[in-house]
């Protein structure tokens, strides 16, 4: 039985689409169906019923679907032995995006270094694409970036960082917590703009409005956009990792539209196939959105 096929299923399942699944294994999704066509002829039974655009599991499918997490789990296991023999390196060169570097790094290589107290770690900070060349010409080893597919790079799903909407202390909005895309018409906006498919699905929002809403700064850096909400020079979308501290000092307060719900930053860990594979698993154990690790029970 193909691992490949097994592991569209348990996808499928956890996300409840086909399109999902296809987008975090970073396939197609006509190489999806193809995958659970097959499969479903060597069970000789059907796993999911689509009705409409819902997706649910057969009767078969919940019964075989306990047995596909446990050997996915064993395979990856199994994998991560065979992968991690032989002697840990001296140092590990890793790159990020400046999000990821900003706000999830220092965490994570306090964790790597736990894990292997005599491993140096060098840091390098870069958008995507200049990584992912970075990766192939091997002058770093692993990188945190956004989506990527490459056959010469294995991508594990990370975390998803949900973009909300992040009022100022004292904001009308800031007490209700809750609003209608259609209330921030008349608000000065602060758009941070990192280019990425992510973004795209508010500008496709604010284009859905019939007024859309008066963006007075538009900026590239995170770190810019936050502060421009501190000193209420207006409101802005963002992702909820980068304004963690503010939350909690309820200096920034996150107000919920219903419109923009589900919109997040992925980011991926990437390396070349087959290498590094047990600092990558140790990276993995903190990931908030590695879908193995809330998949498999």
């Amino acid at each position: 039985m193909n691992i490949e096929n097994i592991e569209a299923f348990v996808y499928i399942n956890h996300y409840g689409s086909f399109n999902k699944a296809a987008d975090v294994l970073y396939i197609s999704q006509p190489t999806v169906t193809a995958r659970i066509q097959s499969l479903e002829r060597e069970l000789d039974c059907r796993v999911f019923d689509r009705v409409g655009k819902q997706i649910n599991l057969t009767d078969k499918g919940r019964q075989f679907l306990p047995y596909a997490q446990q050997i996915l789990q064993v395979y990856q296991t199994g994998k991560h032995q065979i992968q991690s023999k032989g002697l840990v390196p001296d140092e590990l060169r890793i790159g990020s995006t400046i999000s990821v570097s900003n706000y999830l790094m220092p965490q994570l290589l306090v964790h790597l270094k736990r894990a292997y107290p005599n491993l140096n770690i060098k840091l390098t900070t870069a958008p995507t694409e200049v990584l992912i060349d970075k990766l192939k010409a091997k002058d770093i080893d692993l990188a945190f970036i956004r989506k990527v597919v490459n056959p010469a790079i294995q991508a594990y799903p990370f975390c998803e960082d949900p973009i909300s909407l992040y009022v100022y202390e004292g904001h009308p909005l800031a007490q209700a917590r809750r609003a209608s895309i259609q209330d921030i018409r008349k608000e000065a906006l602060v758009f941070f703009e990192c280019g990425s498919l992510d973004w795209l699905r508010l500008h496709r929002v604010f284009e859905s409005m019939e007024q859309p809403p008066d963006i007075v700064y538009q900026v590239d850096n995170l770190e810019t956009a936050k502060k421009l909400v501190l000193r209420k020079a207006g409101i802005a979308f963002l992702p909820a990792l980068s304004v963690q501290e503010e939350v909690a000092a309820g200096t920034l307060t996150r107000v919920e539209i219903a419109e923009t719900e589900g919109i997040s930053l992925r980011t991926s860990l990437i390396s070349l196939n087959g290498e590094y594979a047990g600092f990558i698993q140790t990276l993995l154990e903190l990931g908030t959105g590695n879908p193995l690790n809330r998949l498999i029970v």
